[in-house]
Protein backbone atom coordinates (compact mmCIF):
# COMPACT_ATOMS: atom_id res chain seq x y z
CA UNK A 1 0.00 0.00 0.00
CA UNK A 2 1.03 3.57 -0.38
CA UNK A 3 -0.43 6.34 0.92
CA UNK A 4 -1.74 9.95 -0.40
CA UNK A 5 -3.12 12.76 1.31
CA UNK A 6 -7.09 13.39 0.25
CA UNK A 7 -7.03 14.62 -3.08
CA UNK A 8 -8.65 17.59 -4.33
CA UNK A 9 -10.77 17.95 -7.49
CA UNK A 10 -11.55 22.07 -8.56
CA UNK A 11 -13.66 20.95 -11.26
CA UNK A 12 -16.95 18.55 -11.64
CA UNK A 13 -19.62 19.20 -13.03
CA UNK A 14 -22.20 17.44 -10.54
CA UNK A 15 -25.45 18.37 -12.71
CA UNK A 16 -27.79 19.47 -10.00
CA UNK A 17 -29.91 20.79 -9.97
CA UNK A 18 -32.08 20.51 -13.36
CA UNK A 19 -30.03 17.42 -14.98
CA UNK A 20 -30.36 14.86 -11.85
CA UNK A 21 -30.38 11.81 -14.20
CA UNK A 22 -26.91 12.18 -15.41
CA UNK A 23 -25.38 12.71 -11.69
CA UNK A 24 -26.10 14.74 -8.95
CA UNK A 25 -24.37 15.32 -5.50
CA UNK A 26 -24.76 11.39 -4.33
CA UNK A 27 -23.35 10.03 -7.07
CA UNK A 28 -21.03 12.19 -8.18
CA UNK A 29 -19.27 12.64 -4.66
CA UNK A 30 -19.41 8.91 -3.87
CA UNK A 31 -17.65 8.63 -7.41
CA UNK A 32 -15.56 11.05 -6.14
CA UNK A 33 -14.39 8.96 -3.22
CA UNK A 34 -13.88 5.90 -5.21
CA UNK A 35 -11.22 7.82 -7.23
CA UNK A 36 -9.67 9.02 -4.56
CA UNK A 37 -10.91 12.38 -4.45
CA UNK A 38 -12.10 13.82 -0.82
CA UNK A 39 -12.87 17.39 -1.39
CA UNK A 40 -15.15 18.62 -5.06
CA UNK A 41 -15.93 22.23 -6.51
CA UNK A 42 -18.67 21.67 -8.46
CA UNK A 43 -19.12 24.54 -11.47
CA UNK A 44 -22.34 26.65 -11.71
CA UNK A 45 -23.85 25.80 -15.29
CA UNK A 46 -26.64 24.10 -14.02
CA UNK A 47 -30.32 24.30 -14.63
CA UNK A 48 -31.16 26.98 -13.62
CA UNK A 49 -27.40 28.23 -13.24
CA UNK A 50 -25.76 29.40 -9.86
CA UNK A 51 -25.90 33.07 -10.08
CA UNK A 52 -26.60 34.41 -6.71
CA UNK A 53 -27.80 34.31 -3.84
CA UNK A 54 -31.07 32.73 -3.70
CA UNK A 55 -29.66 30.04 -6.36
CA UNK A 56 -26.30 29.49 -4.55
CA UNK A 57 -28.47 28.86 -1.29
CA UNK A 58 -30.66 26.55 -3.11
CA UNK A 59 -27.34 24.27 -4.88
CA UNK A 60 -25.90 24.42 -1.26
CA UNK A 61 -29.03 22.82 0.76
CA UNK A 62 -29.10 20.05 -1.97
CA UNK A 63 -25.23 19.65 -1.40
CA UNK A 64 -25.51 19.31 2.41
CA UNK A 65 -28.40 16.85 1.82
CA UNK A 66 -26.53 14.55 -0.28
CA UNK A 67 -23.00 15.06 -0.47
CA UNK A 68 -20.84 12.09 0.57
CA UNK A 69 -17.24 13.76 0.27
CA UNK A 70 -16.25 17.66 1.39
CA UNK A 71 -17.26 20.13 -1.17
CA UNK A 72 -16.69 23.89 -2.41
CA UNK A 73 -19.59 25.23 -4.99
CA UNK A 74 -18.91 28.45 -7.97
CA UNK A 75 -20.93 31.43 -8.97
CA UNK A 76 -21.13 31.80 -12.50
CA UNK A 77 -20.60 34.92 -13.91
CA UNK A 78 -22.86 36.40 -16.08
CA UNK A 79 -23.57 39.74 -18.16
CA UNK A 80 -25.15 41.23 -15.46
CA UNK A 81 -24.87 39.93 -12.28
CA UNK A 82 -21.27 41.07 -10.89
CA UNK A 83 -22.59 42.71 -8.01
CA UNK A 84 -24.98 39.76 -7.11
CA UNK A 85 -22.31 37.33 -7.53
CA UNK A 86 -20.06 39.23 -5.38
CA UNK A 87 -22.06 39.16 -2.54
CA UNK A 88 -21.67 35.47 -1.57
CA UNK A 89 -18.40 35.46 -2.73
CA UNK A 90 -17.40 34.35 1.15
CA UNK A 91 -19.36 31.40 0.64
CA UNK A 92 -18.16 30.47 -2.95
CA UNK A 93 -15.17 28.02 -4.04
CA UNK A 94 -14.33 30.87 -7.01
CA UNK A 95 -16.11 32.79 -9.71
CA UNK A 96 -16.57 30.94 -13.05
CA UNK A 97 -16.08 32.88 -16.26
CA UNK A 98 -16.98 31.17 -19.14
CA UNK A 99 -14.99 33.13 -22.08
CA UNK A 100 -15.78 30.21 -24.93
CA UNK A 101 -18.76 28.52 -26.24
CA UNK A 102 -18.91 25.53 -23.68
CA UNK A 103 -22.05 23.55 -22.24
CA UNK A 104 -24.78 25.89 -20.45
CA UNK A 105 -26.04 29.73 -21.47
CA UNK A 106 -22.93 31.34 -19.56
CA UNK A 107 -21.24 32.55 -21.95
CA UNK A 108 -19.71 35.61 -21.28
CA UNK A 109 -19.67 38.07 -24.60
CA UNK A 110 -18.83 41.56 -23.74
CA UNK A 111 -15.64 42.53 -22.62
CA UNK A 112 -17.93 45.55 -20.05
CA UNK A 113 -18.81 42.45 -18.35
CA UNK A 114 -15.58 41.27 -17.84
CA UNK A 115 -14.11 44.36 -16.31
CA UNK A 116 -18.07 44.62 -14.04
CA UNK A 117 -17.09 41.37 -12.80
CA UNK A 118 -12.74 41.96 -12.06
CA UNK A 119 -13.89 45.16 -10.50
CA UNK A 120 -16.43 43.44 -8.08
CA UNK A 121 -15.29 39.98 -7.17
CA UNK A 122 -13.48 40.07 -3.79
CA UNK A 123 -9.31 39.81 -4.28
CA UNK A 124 -9.54 36.86 -1.82
CA UNK A 125 -11.52 34.63 -4.27
CA UNK A 126 -9.94 33.11 -7.21
CA UNK A 127 -11.22 33.89 -10.25
CA UNK A 128 -11.62 30.83 -12.68
CA UNK A 129 -11.84 30.73 -16.13
CA UNK A 130 -12.78 29.06 -19.71
CA UNK A 131 -10.33 30.69 -22.01
CA UNK A 132 -9.04 29.10 -25.12
CA UNK A 133 -6.99 30.58 -27.58
CA UNK A 134 -7.56 34.51 -28.72
CA UNK A 135 -10.14 33.97 -25.13
CA UNK A 136 -7.29 33.23 -22.84
CA UNK A 137 -4.74 35.67 -24.33
CA UNK A 138 -7.32 38.79 -23.79
CA UNK A 139 -7.54 37.18 -20.09
CA UNK A 140 -4.21 37.51 -19.12
CA UNK A 141 -4.29 41.23 -20.31
CA UNK A 142 -7.12 41.36 -18.08
CA UNK A 143 -5.06 39.67 -15.04
CA UNK A 144 -1.83 42.13 -15.78
CA UNK A 145 -3.84 45.44 -15.78
CA UNK A 146 -6.02 44.60 -13.01
CA UNK A 147 -2.64 42.95 -11.39
CA UNK A 148 -5.40 39.99 -9.39
CA UNK A 149 -4.87 35.90 -10.09
CA UNK A 150 -6.53 34.60 -12.61
CA UNK A 151 -7.11 30.15 -12.73
CA UNK A 152 -7.17 28.95 -16.50
CA UNK A 153 -8.95 25.59 -16.83
CA UNK A 154 -8.46 22.76 -19.08
CA UNK A 155 -5.53 23.78 -21.05
CA UNK A 156 -5.59 21.64 -23.74
CA UNK A 157 -2.82 23.42 -26.73
CA UNK A 158 0.57 23.53 -27.15
CA UNK A 159 0.38 27.32 -27.99
CA UNK A 160 -2.10 27.84 -24.80
CA UNK A 161 0.89 26.18 -22.50
CA UNK A 162 3.39 28.43 -23.94
CA UNK A 163 1.43 31.22 -23.72
CA UNK A 164 1.14 30.96 -20.17
CA UNK A 165 4.93 29.75 -19.25
CA UNK A 166 5.33 33.16 -21.01
CA UNK A 167 3.13 35.02 -18.88
CA UNK A 168 3.89 33.46 -15.36
CA UNK A 169 7.72 33.91 -16.40
CA UNK A 170 6.25 38.09 -16.86
CA UNK A 171 4.98 37.95 -13.56
CA UNK A 172 1.28 37.91 -14.41
CA UNK A 173 -0.08 35.94 -11.69
CA UNK A 174 -1.85 33.28 -13.22
CA UNK A 175 -2.48 29.48 -12.88
CA UNK A 176 -3.64 26.41 -15.01
CA UNK A 177 -5.02 22.98 -14.75
CA UNK A 178 -5.24 20.08 -17.16
CA UNK A 179 -7.43 17.83 -17.19
CA UNK A 180 -6.70 13.72 -18.20
CA UNK A 181 -8.51 13.70 -21.20
CA UNK A 182 -6.03 16.10 -22.75
CA UNK A 183 -3.24 13.96 -21.36
CA UNK A 184 -4.19 10.40 -22.01
CA UNK A 185 -6.11 11.05 -25.17
CA UNK A 186 -5.77 12.31 -28.76
CA UNK A 187 -8.12 13.69 -31.68
CA UNK A 188 -6.46 10.18 -32.95
CA UNK A 189 -8.23 8.13 -30.06
CA UNK A 190 -11.44 10.46 -30.41
CA UNK A 191 -11.66 8.93 -34.43
CA UNK A 192 -12.19 5.78 -32.67
CA UNK A 193 -14.72 6.87 -30.58
CA UNK A 194 -18.56 6.99 -31.84
CA UNK A 195 -18.77 10.90 -32.94
CA UNK A 196 -20.96 11.75 -30.05
CA UNK A 197 -18.43 10.08 -27.39
CA UNK A 198 -15.78 12.22 -28.35
CA UNK A 199 -17.42 15.33 -28.34
CA UNK A 200 -15.32 17.37 -25.18
CA UNK A 201 -15.08 21.48 -24.81
CA UNK A 202 -11.98 21.87 -25.44
CA UNK A 203 -12.23 19.43 -27.89
CA UNK A 204 -9.22 16.55 -28.17
CA UNK A 205 -5.89 18.11 -29.58
CA UNK A 206 -3.30 16.88 -31.24
CA UNK A 207 -0.38 15.03 -30.62
CA UNK A 208 1.92 17.56 -30.59
CA UNK A 209 -0.13 19.44 -28.32
CA UNK A 210 -0.55 16.67 -25.82
CA UNK A 211 3.33 16.35 -25.66
CA UNK A 212 3.62 20.04 -25.00
CA UNK A 213 1.37 19.49 -21.84
CA UNK A 214 3.45 16.41 -20.50
CA UNK A 215 6.75 18.57 -21.41
CA UNK A 216 5.52 21.82 -20.05
CA UNK A 217 4.83 19.68 -16.42
CA UNK A 218 6.47 22.06 -14.38
CA UNK A 219 4.06 25.05 -15.62
CA UNK A 220 0.70 23.25 -14.88
CA UNK A 221 -0.08 24.03 -11.03
CA UNK A 222 -3.17 21.51 -10.65
CA UNK A 223 -4.95 18.38 -12.64
CA UNK A 224 -8.79 18.54 -12.57
CA UNK A 225 -11.00 15.86 -14.06
CA UNK A 226 -13.37 18.64 -15.38
CA UNK A 227 -15.72 15.36 -14.86
CA UNK A 228 -18.78 15.91 -17.12
CA UNK A 229 -21.20 13.26 -17.96
CA UNK A 230 -23.92 12.56 -19.57
CA UNK A 231 -25.95 9.58 -20.80
CA UNK A 232 -24.80 7.21 -23.50
CA UNK A 233 -28.02 8.59 -24.78
CA UNK A 234 -27.30 12.08 -25.34
CA UNK A 235 -23.73 10.69 -26.52
CA UNK A 236 -24.97 8.85 -29.35
CA UNK A 237 -27.80 11.19 -30.56
CA UNK A 238 -27.80 13.74 -33.34
CA UNK A 239 -26.73 16.94 -31.24
CA UNK A 240 -23.81 15.29 -28.50
CA UNK A 241 -23.19 17.59 -25.87
CA UNK A 242 -19.47 17.81 -25.37
CA UNK A 243 -18.34 16.07 -21.83
CA UNK A 244 -16.44 12.90 -20.20
CA UNK A 245 -17.16 11.89 -17.12
CA UNK A 246 -13.87 11.73 -14.81
CA UNK A 247 -13.45 12.19 -11.05
CA UNK A 248 -13.85 8.37 -10.98
CA UNK A 249 -10.99 7.69 -12.94
CA UNK A 250 -8.65 10.57 -12.93
CA UNK A 251 -6.33 8.97 -10.34
CA UNK A 252 -5.90 5.40 -11.85
CA UNK A 253 -5.01 7.24 -14.89
CA UNK A 254 -2.73 8.98 -13.01
CA UNK A 255 -1.02 6.21 -10.70
CA UNK A 256 -0.50 4.09 -13.92
CA UNK A 257 1.46 6.86 -15.44
CA UNK A 258 3.45 6.82 -11.85
CA UNK A 259 3.83 3.07 -12.80
CA UNK A 260 5.13 4.11 -16.52
CA UNK A 261 7.81 6.51 -14.85
CA UNK A 262 5.97 9.64 -16.67
CA UNK A 263 4.78 11.07 -13.43
CA UNK A 264 6.20 10.74 -9.76
CA UNK A 265 3.67 10.62 -6.84
CA UNK A 266 5.00 14.42 -5.58
CA UNK A 267 3.83 15.04 -8.92
CA UNK A 268 0.29 14.21 -8.39
CA UNK A 269 0.04 15.34 -4.70
CA UNK A 270 1.49 18.80 -6.12
CA UNK A 271 -0.80 19.12 -8.91
CA UNK A 272 -3.83 17.56 -6.75
CA UNK A 273 -3.48 18.84 -3.15
CA UNK A 274 -0.76 21.62 -2.58
CA UNK A 275 -1.45 23.28 -4.97
CA UNK A 276 -4.87 23.48 -4.79
CA UNK A 277 -5.00 23.65 -1.39
CA UNK A 278 -2.94 27.11 -1.89
CA UNK A 279 -4.58 28.19 -4.89
CA UNK A 280 -8.18 28.24 -3.43
CA UNK A 281 -7.28 29.00 0.13
CA UNK A 282 -8.91 25.63 1.13
CA UNK A 283 -8.69 24.35 4.86
CA UNK A 284 -7.13 21.17 6.06
CA UNK A 285 -9.01 18.19 6.33
CA UNK A 286 -7.97 16.26 9.36
CA UNK A 287 -7.43 12.84 9.75
CA UNK A 288 -8.03 12.63 5.96
CA UNK A 289 -6.16 10.17 3.74
CA UNK A 290 -6.34 7.43 0.59
CA UNK A 291 -4.64 3.68 0.49
CA UNK A 292 -3.74 2.89 -2.79
CA UNK A 293 -3.12 -0.85 -4.04
CA UNK A 294 -0.46 -0.36 -6.39
CA UNK A 295 0.58 -3.72 -7.53
CA UNK A 296 -2.87 -4.75 -8.85
CA UNK A 297 -3.87 -3.89 -12.37
CA UNK A 298 -7.40 -3.56 -13.77
CA UNK A 299 -9.45 -2.25 -16.74
CA UNK A 300 -11.54 0.43 -16.28
CA UNK A 301 -14.80 -0.18 -16.83
CA UNK A 302 -17.89 2.00 -17.40
CA UNK A 303 -20.57 -0.27 -15.54
CA UNK A 304 -18.53 -0.64 -12.92
CA UNK A 305 -17.98 2.97 -11.94
CA UNK A 306 -20.09 4.79 -9.41
CA UNK A 307 -21.06 7.80 -11.55
CA UNK A 308 -24.85 7.86 -13.10
CA UNK A 309 -23.91 7.45 -16.56
CA UNK A 310 -22.21 4.45 -16.30
CA UNK A 311 -19.33 5.01 -19.53
CA UNK A 312 -15.94 6.28 -19.90
CA UNK A 313 -13.89 7.41 -22.93
CA UNK A 314 -11.24 4.94 -21.63
CA UNK A 315 -13.40 1.76 -21.48
CA UNK A 316 -11.04 -1.33 -21.38
CA UNK A 317 -7.88 0.66 -20.83
CA UNK A 318 -5.51 -1.20 -18.16
CA UNK A 319 -4.50 0.52 -15.36
CA UNK A 320 -2.10 -0.01 -12.36
CA UNK A 321 -3.22 1.64 -8.64
CA UNK A 322 -6.13 0.81 -6.98
CA UNK A 323 -7.64 3.02 -4.35
CA UNK A 324 -8.62 0.40 -1.65
CA UNK A 325 -9.23 2.71 1.21
CA UNK A 326 -10.58 6.42 1.48
CA UNK A 327 -10.49 7.96 5.32
CA UNK A 328 -12.07 11.08 5.84
CA UNK A 329 -11.68 13.14 9.56
CA UNK A 330 -10.72 9.71 10.82
CA UNK A 331 -13.75 7.94 9.20
CA UNK A 332 -13.59 5.14 6.49
CA UNK A 333 -15.81 6.76 3.80
CA UNK A 334 -14.82 4.30 0.75
CA UNK A 335 -13.36 0.40 1.29
CA UNK A 336 -12.80 -2.12 -1.18
CA UNK A 337 -15.20 -1.02 -3.66
CA UNK A 338 -17.99 0.16 -1.70
CA UNK A 339 -18.92 3.84 -0.74
CA UNK A 340 -19.68 3.54 3.18
CA UNK A 341 -20.36 7.57 3.73
CA UNK A 342 -24.00 8.43 4.09
CA UNK A 343 -25.39 11.18 2.10
CA UNK A 344 -25.05 14.36 4.68
CA UNK A 345 -21.24 13.38 5.04
CA UNK A 346 -19.65 16.01 3.35
CA UNK A 347 -19.04 19.27 4.66
CA UNK A 348 -19.19 22.69 2.69
CA UNK A 349 -15.25 23.73 3.08
CA UNK A 350 -16.74 27.33 2.48
CA UNK A 351 -19.31 27.17 5.85
CA UNK A 352 -16.89 27.69 8.69
CA UNK A 353 -13.92 28.65 6.65
CA UNK A 354 -15.27 32.08 4.73
CA UNK A 355 -11.88 33.10 3.69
Amino acid sequence: MIKFPGLIDIHVHLREPGAEYKEDFSTGTAAALAGGITTVFAMPNTDPPILDQASFSAAAALAEAKACCDYGIYLGAAEHNARDAAEVSNLAAGLKLYLDATYGSLLLENLSSWTDHFEHWPRSRPIVAHAEQKTLAALLTFSYIYQRPVHICHVSRKDEILLIKEAKRRGIPVTCEVAPHHLFLTEEDGKNMDSGRASVSPRLASLSDQQALWENLEVIDCIASDHAPHTLKEKDGNHAPPGFPGVETTLPLLLNAMQEDRLAKEDIIQKMFVNPKRIFSIPDQQDTWVEIDETHSYELTGPELFTKVKWTPFEGKRVQGLVRRVVIRGETVFQDGECLAQPGFGKNIRRNNPV
